[in-house]
């Protein structure tokens, strides 16, 4: 199984969590909530209001997600959904746990510290201009920001 923190629209309450949540894609298990150690600029960027974490550290906030569990058969999905490598890489980085909700966890499986390394999504292939773009450090694509993510089926 592959540890990932996911900050986008594969959220709980956002457009594309049907994705975790459906087990023809593979296993997918909700470990806790997170938000990374180091700073990220997260924008909502393009045409389709698509939420990207630059690959810039030390640049914008903490980003806010949710940490899962997932196996091989959901990961290569998941680099599929994500154009990885084109549009995101999958990189590790490192996750400060907020809530732990992998109670039914063995020993070795329960993170030992306060921070659990993690695949997640962002790009280094960004437009100059988004690092111009308002910084979030939590996703909701039906926030205040009023830039709603456009469903693939509606492209």
């Amino acid at each position: 199984m592959h540890t990932i923190f996911v900050y986008g629209t594969l959220k709980k309450g956002q457009p594309n969590y049907h994705v975790m949540t459906d087990s023809k894609l593979g296993k997918v298990l909700f470990k806790g909530s997170g938000r990374t150690v180091d700073k990220y600029p997260l924008v909502i960027a393009g045409q389709d209001n698509i939420p990207f974490l630059l690959e810039v550290p030390r640049t914008g906030h903490h980003i806010a997600g949710e940490i899962y569990s997932v196996d091989d058969q959901m990961l290569q999905f998941l680099d599929e959904f994500e154009g990885c490598p084109d549009m995101y890489q999958r990189t590790i980085k490192s996750i400060e746990i907020l809530d732990w909700e992998g109670k039914d966890d063995s020993p070795e499986e329960r993170p030992a510290a306060s921070t659990i390394e993690c695949f997640v999504y962002s790009t280094t292939s960004y437009k100059p201009e988004w690092l111009s773009l308002t910084y979030h450090d939590c996703y909701d694509s039906y926030g205040a920001h009023v830039l709603r993510y456009i469903d693939r089926q509606d492209r």
